[in-house]
């Protein structure tokens, strides 16, 4: 897997009631659980699913309980058979121009 093309690819989390309490409190104190919960729940979640060292996460992404990684297209099929995955698309970059 060390010469396998690594990408970012986007990974949405499914239902999480926890995460949905959390983002209701939108004080400073509450983003910052928010983000804090949100940064140790999907580092946890890669971590029992990938070996150490073989992706990079790149940012979670407080709105919608996701959060970007840098893969390849292997793992991000481990990743998306996962039950607590709703979706796992791969960053497409847009033409110059468009």
């Amino acid at each position: 897997m060390g010469d396998a093309a690594k990408e970012v690819y986007y990974v949405f989390m499914n239902y999480d009631p926890h995460y949905e309490r959390l983002r209701l409190d939108r004080s400073k104190k509450g983003i910052q659980v928010l983000n804090r919960y949100l940064s140790n729940k999907h580092k946890q979640f890669l971590a029992k699913l990938l070996q150490p060292n073989t992706y990079k996460k790149k940012s979670s992404l407080a709105i919608v309980d996701g959060f970007a990684v840098e893969i390849t297209q292997e793992q991000a099929e481990v990743i998306r058979s996962a039950k607590e995955v709703r979706v796992v698309d791969k960053n497409m970059e847009l033409p110059s121009g468009a």
